[in-house]
């Protein structure tokens, strides 16, 4: 009987999801469910409910996607420039750039109007380029770089003129995910998780080694279900605190991927950056004299309604080259290298990055970055972040803009 119901009358069946969600939402178990239909009432498996649960939550047009894609990649220099940085490229030789694959991402979970995409001026021709499948309404250009912040909360303005209680995703888009039915499923959790709770939710990575490039979240005893409320959280830590860290059970890396009801992030700009709040609610005019801050340090770490949902799915933030170094297959001697040709000599624990067509030879180097492109080469030690910022801004300064 319900089979038959389902065939012919998919439709009218489908639209009873909302009255079924009530039910699936109850302390997040699922033994016997009942939906009200027009014939009375209709039992279904517990299986088959979290099926319609998952099914309703990806294609609710309530759900919105925030992909964030107006960085300049500097600390990728010379690989990633400013006319075409880190986002627009692609690091494994997929196909794929990395703000493509955070798109194919996010596609199967908001429907496609429903994703935007926020970045700079410089690159409205690329993103048109790269994803097609958008309108140019979904591209929010910043007028500025203003840091995460106020970023977060012109696309929350915008956002909530389009629909007045959506819940929103926003994400990076320069991530790596290796596992993505994982990453699907904690998505969907977390969706749910804020459209029933008025809480601001983070992903926490389960750290798997002392890394000193991530930030970390430290989890408090209170929690809601699987989501534990955040006690702080701390920037990229010194190795010995990273140790602890681990050792202590309580840190997981900050992913920066947040999901919130567009209404409880709105509201907590209002309430710890009414200045922000103020200067965009008068026009796109205001916003290159909004603070240039992090929505980390602006919102997240002042706000006492901060979750953390715990998760391992893959995850790797494609920051620096030595985190590429971190994730990327080697040879027999540690090396890695993209794109181009090379022969190595007696050479240990390099990134070696050439373009298409070149040859690099290299003898007798260790844990050093061989990075070529366009008319810049980069040779230097892998792990010093803070040297190559240097060398860019140098660069800039000495020599101008057509070498950055």
């Amino acid at each position: 009987m319900f089979v038959s119901r389902l065939r012919l009358q998919r439709y009218d069946f489908f639209s009873y999801l909302q009255t079924f969600r009530h039910f699936f939402s109850k302390k997040d178990k699922y033994t016997t469910i009942y939906g009200i239909t027009d014939n009375g009432f209709l039992k279904i498996s517990p299986i088959l409910a979290e099926t319609l649960k998952r099914f309703y939550i990806m294609t609710n047009s309530n759900n919105y996607c925030v992909i964030m894609g107006g960085g300049i990649g500097s600390r990728f220099w010379p690989y990633s420039r400013k006319n075409l940085p880190k986002q627009f490229l692609d690091f494994f030789g997929t196909g794929r750039s990395l703000i493509q694959q955070t798109f194919d991402r996010y596609k199967k979970i908001v429907p496609i109007e429903n994703i935007f995409i926020t970045t700079n001026v410089l690159y409205k021709e690329l993103i048109q380029e790269q994803l097609p499948e958008l309108d140019k309404s979904q591209i929010l250009l910043e007028p500025t770089r203003r840091n995460t912040a106020p970023c977060i909360a012109w696309a929350s303005y915008h956002i909530k003129k389009l629909n007045p209680n959506t819940n929103v995703i926003v994400a990076p888009s320069d991530h790596l995910i290796l596992k993505e039915d994982e990453f699907k499923d904690a998505i969907l959790k977390g969706l749910e998780f804020v459209s029933n709770s008025p809480q601001l939710l983070t992903l926490g990575i389960k750290p798997n080694r002392p890394e000193t490039g991530y930030g970390y979240i430290q989890i408090e005893e209170e929690k809601q279900g699987e989501f534990f409320k955040v006690k702080t959280f701390i920037e990229k830590p010194q190795l010995e605190f990273a140790k602890v860290f681990i050792e202590s059970g309580e840190f997981y890396w900050n992913s920066g991927i947040f999901l919130w009801n567009i209404n409880t992030i709105l509201e907590a700009f209002n309430e710890i950056m009414p200045e922000v709040c103020t200067k965009l609610t008068n026009g796109e005019e205001d916003f290159a004299s909004c603070p240039n801050i992090s929505i980390d340090y602006g919102i997240m770490e002042k706000a006492n309604n901060v979750f953390v949902q715990l998760c391992d799915f893959g995850w790797a933030d494609l920051g620096t080259w030595d985190s590429l170094y971190d994730i990327s297959s080697k040879d027999q001697e540690g090396n890695v290298v993209v794109n181009g040709n090379s022969l190595l000599y007696n050479s240990y624990n390099n990134v070696i990055v050439v373009p298409e067509g070149k040859l690099a030879v290299i003898q007798d180097l260790e844990g050093y970055l061989v990075a070529a492109r366009d008319n810049v080469l980069l040779i230097c030690k892998k792990d010093d972040e803070s040297a190559i910022r240097k060398f860019v801004n140098d660069v800039q300064i000495k020599l101008g803009d057509q070498f950055v």
